[in-house]
């Protein structure tokens, strides 16, 4: 079972602020999807052969074709901050990250 210690790190990375009594809930579940993980790696595969996909695709994107967009100039009017042709959003990460 996973400490406090990771299920915080955990939490952080993915951006969830949970209190304590979420971190016991937590520590459980993720540690049943350990277990299961552990349970898949027991299984012998020595004979599978490897794949890419579990079902076979073909031809699952379209052509790519030129076509007429919108006029850039039009649509960064419409944006609420831009810097030069750029649209400009708020920063999400930190330096350290």
């Amino acid at each position: 079972m996973l400490n406090n210690q990771q299920i915080r790190k955990i939490a952080h990375l993915a951006r969830l602020n949970i209190d304590p009594k979420e971190e016991e809930k937590f520590a459980s579940q993720l540690g049943d999807v350990i277990k299961h993980f552990e349970m898949l790696n027991e299984l012998d595969t020595e004979k599978v052969i490897p794949t890419i996909h579990a079902i076979e695709l073909k031809n699952i994107t379209r052509d790519d074709v030129s076509q007429t967009c919108m006029n850039r100039d039009l649509l960064l009017e419409e944006a609420p901050s831009r810097e030069g042709e750029f649209f400009k959003v708020p920063k999400i990460l930190n330096n350290n990250e």
